[in-house]
């Protein structure tokens, strides 16, 4: 009976099944696959195992076994403290991670490995929160711990990523020369924490390592440092709120954390003096660059010119010169100019050296004489300036005449400046002309009475009122501007007492990027920023400490941390609030705040 029906089940085994796929197969839903993992991957095991005493200094193998497939993210993020001579390897094999080194370890040292941001699982890609693991080569873990924060000089925004550094070596050249005996990158906030320390003097630095060598290079590398020693007192504990890993978004527990030391972090100015770069700019002009501020330059000439015939400009620091020839012969193709100045010898003292610099033309770009007349611009045969006037700062500011090369002649009597009131009723007006300290080729204009809403201001350059190095004659021209009239503006009027100091006062936006106003005191005043729209605004205070009026960097070798610089606070907001269509008034006790 069953040999009877043989041929039918065998049948029926074979062809069912494929009824079934092909019915799942073209199902109108398609299945979910289940709730999306969002669970992070977990260490289920590690060898040797945490606090590990008498590692051995070679050949040694660190694995954690995690309860899912993972990948790294970023190796930066699996960083070894102290760090060693060669960077550490790290790779996945099944379900587990594996460190080897390939140079030996110290002896006797107590060893942490940070791993933040530096893994994923496989799936979903979801991130690993970090794991700090100490081992010792010696008899005994370290057991103290030391925290703080590095900050941007300028912004005083977190510097995430920045290596903090211990040395036991107390000389200043030890950051220099080798690896630290601690290190560890700081986290989103800035925060860093130092576990697993000896009780002893350590000298402290931070430094935006460029080239992640873990020495710092002053060429390229920012730097922050405490200004005497330090020596770890807090304990490690494993609950302490310092030791765990926080979601960097966790603003009240990361913000809770203990701070030691506040660092920072600053660009030196570069201490070896040479010429870095030159460039012709035009017909009658050049530029050259040094790498340190305030060169030294004995003598400079151009070959054919006399002495008289050359104008120059530095910038502010003396480490950029701008060069023009004020001669009516005909430009040559190269200008040979010859600098001589102290520079930097091989075993960095400051001699004299000269130097000969050939400038041409930029490419794509001819001397005018050689420019075909039908092809000449208009721009090509004026005195080229312009003249500009922005409604927001006019009053504070004035208006802007920047000529494109220097005036060797100048009519300001000439210039007209008038204005209309409301009803259109034409008056004239007295200006004020200031020519810019540190740029001889811009010059401020201000009207003499106070500017008024509602008024048109008109200000007019005539025709041949200057003439530039070139003997080329000016064009007319005339500005127009009003104070702005939107009812939605604001304005806030700052009372600054207590100014016992020269200081900048700087208005920002709310990123801290850019300066939108601007103020240098040393006494009490009431400073006024008008015409702002309904915004979070910054106030920053810089204390001008060599009364140059710009903001100074730090020096390592001179213990000199960076000018002094505070933002204005109201409770634990350090953002001020304009709301539209307000008058805000906000008094800045300055003693106050730096005593602080």
């Amino acid at each position: 009976m069953i040999k009877r029906f043989l041929p039918l089940i065998i049948s029926a085994a074979i062809f069912l099944p494929m009824i079934f796929i092909h019915s799942c197969a073209n199902t109108t839903q398609s299945p979910t696959g289940g709730d999306k993992d969002t669970i992070p991957p977990v260490i289920i095991g590690i060898n040797p195992l945490p606090g590990a005493v008498n590692v051995p200094v070679e050949g040694t193998k660190l694995v954690f076994r995690f309860d899912e497939y993972v990948t790294i993210k970023d190796q930066k993020n699996i960083f070894l403290s102290p760090p060693p001579e060669k960077p550490l390897k790290a790779r996945i094999k099944d379900k587990y991670l594996v460190i080897t080194f390939e140079s030996p370890l110290d002896s006797n040292t107590t060893y942490t490995l940070n791993m933040s941001d530096a893994l994923a699982d496989n799936n979903e890609g979801n991130k690993f929160p970090g794991y700090t693991y100490v081992f010792s080569t010696g008899p005994v873990i370290d057991s103290l711990l030391l925290t703080g924060k590095v900050q941007d000089c300028n912004t005083l925004r977190p510097v995430k990523g920045a290596t903090v550094m211990l040395y036991k070596d107390l000389s200043d050249s030890a950051v220099f020369l080798r690896r630290p005996d601690a290190a560890v990158k700081t986290d989103d906030w800035g925060y860093f924490c130092l576990p697993y320390l000896a009780d002893t003097l350590y000298r402290l630095y931070a430094i935006k390592d460029e080239s992640s060598n873990n020495i710092y290079d002053p060429d390229s590398d920012l730097i922050a440092f405490v200004d005497s020693a330090v020596r770890p007192v807090v304990r490690v504990v494993d609950t302490l709120p310092e030791m765990l890993k926080y979601d960097m978004l966790d603003t009240l527990m990361c913000e809770a954390r203990r701070v030691d030391y506040k660092m920072r972090l600053f660009r030196e100015k570069p201490s070896k003096q040479y010429l870095v770069n030159k460039a012709r700019t035009s017909d009658r002009s050049a530029y050259i660059t040094f790498q340190a501020p305030y060169v030294w330059i004995d003598s400079l000439w151009f070959r054919g010119y006399k002495a008289d015939q050359v104008i120059s400009q530095f910038n502010i620091l003396q480490d950029s010169l701008v060069l023009w020839l004020n001669s009516r012969k005909q430009a040559p193709d190269t200008m040979h100019l010859f600098v001589n100045y102290r520079k930097t010898d091989s075993l960095g003292r400051l001699q004299p050296a000269l130097e000969h610099l050939k400038l041409t033309m930029p490419e794509g770009k001819k001397l005018r004489h050689k420019i075909p007349r039908r092809q000449l611009k208009h721009e090509d045969t004026i005195c080229v300036y312009k003249l500009t006037a922005t409604p927001e700062t006019v009053e504070q500011n004035g208006f802007e005449l920047m000529f494109e090369d220097p005036i060797i002649y100048e009519n300001f009597d000439s210039l007209r400046f008038r204005y209309l009131n409301p009803k259109q009723k034409e008056f004239v007006g007295e200006i004020a002309i200031e020519r810019d300290t540190a740029e001889i080729r811009r010059y401020i204009i201000r009207p003499k009475d106070a500017m008024l809403p509602g008024y048109e201001y008109f200000l007019k350059v005539p025709h041949r009122a200057f003439r530039d190095i070139n003997g080329f004659w000016s064009d007319s021209t005339e500005v127009k501007v009003s104070l702005p009239n939107d009812e939605q503006l604001s304005s806030l009027k700052a009372v600054m007492c207590g100014v016992d100091r020269k200081i900048i006062v700087d208005l920002l936006d709310e990123k801290r990027q850019n300066v939108l106003r601007q103020y240098i005191i040393d006494s009490d005043c009431t400073l006024m920023f008008p015409y702002l729209k309904e915004g979070k605004y910054a106030i920053r205070i810089t204390d001008d400490g060599n009364r140059n009026s710009i903001v100074d960097t730090g020096s390592l070798l001179e213990h000199r941390q960076p000018e002094s610089v505070l933002f204005f606070m109201i409770g634990d907001k350090d953002l001020l609030e304009i709301p539209a269509s307000a008058e805000v008034e906000q008094e800045i006790n300055v003693k106050t705040l730096f005593e602080q």
